[in-house]
């Protein structure tokens, strides 16, 4: 599961200017999805020593809604208590909000050309969840701010993949394939390690409640097109 984001609203915060804990959500407008793409094959290769670069900064996708905090309000829920051992965040990502964490239902799905010819639907890949999140968005934009970097209206912040705890959830396909080696087979027969020209990823969120209308981000899709060629062929 790629990255949700928050996108953020109000006022400009100048370089240098940090935002405490407790006023962080007033500079989020919504949450999207948002598939920040990567080409494995490149950063395997620069991963030592520039570790990730070209390999995660050629494309993004983002889902067609941003849902407001307002809306997402039925659907707060407590921030998850981190595992035994972990260290305690630092005071200054301590929150005293009792539902930072969001109960929003995510899917990540695959649709090949062989399945479009074979009439298959989307292949789902895994099912997660944002309550998965190790850091809250709000404690995400504290830390964004606290090394002096500004933040403007409408910027765009990833949360990272989100991956759910069991093997059904896991937010990436070098995680699902173990880094290539199991590959996932589709109902079309076909099967992957990787992603293929053609392939369309296709990610989902959705958030419902009883007596709460329930909520979706729009479809956040993307397809691998084959490399350009220049006129020579090179």
């Amino acid at each position: 599961m790629s990255s949700s984001s928050a996108s953020s609203s109000g006022e400009a915060i100048p370089r240098g200017t940090p935002i405490p804990i407790g006023e962080a959500e007033e500079h989020i407008a919504g949450l999207c999805l948002l598939n920040d793409w990567s080409a494995r094959d490149i950063q395997a290769w620069e991963f030592q020593p520039l570790g990730p670069f070209l390999a995660k900064s050629f494309a993004t996708t983002i889902s067609p809604v941003v849902v407001t905090p307002e809306a997402l309000a039925p659907f707060r829920i407590p921030q998850a208590e981190r595992p035994d051992g972990d260290p305690r965040p630092l005071d200054y990502l301590v929150s005293t909000q009792r539902d930072a964490a969001f109960n929003i239902t995510l899917e990540v799905l695959i649709e090949t050309p062989g399945q479009k010819a074979a009439s298959k639907p989307p292949h789902l890949l895994a099912r997660s969840n944002a309550r998965h999140l190790y850091w809250t968005v709000g404690q995400m934009i504290t830390h964004h701010a606290c090394g002096g970097c500004n933040l403007e209206p409408g910027d765009l912040i990833g949360t990272g993949t989100i991956s759910a705890p069991t093997a059904d959830g896991l937010g990436s396909l070098l995680e699902l394939t173990r880094g290539g080696r199991e590959p996932v087979t589709l109902a079309s027969g076909e099967a992957r390690r990787f992603l293929d020209d053609g392939d369309e990823v296709i990610m989902r969120a959705s958030c419902a409640r009883e007596g709460f209308i329930s909520i979706g981000f729009g479809e956040c899709r993307g397809q691998i097109v084959p490399e350009l060629t220049s006129q020579t062929g090179r």
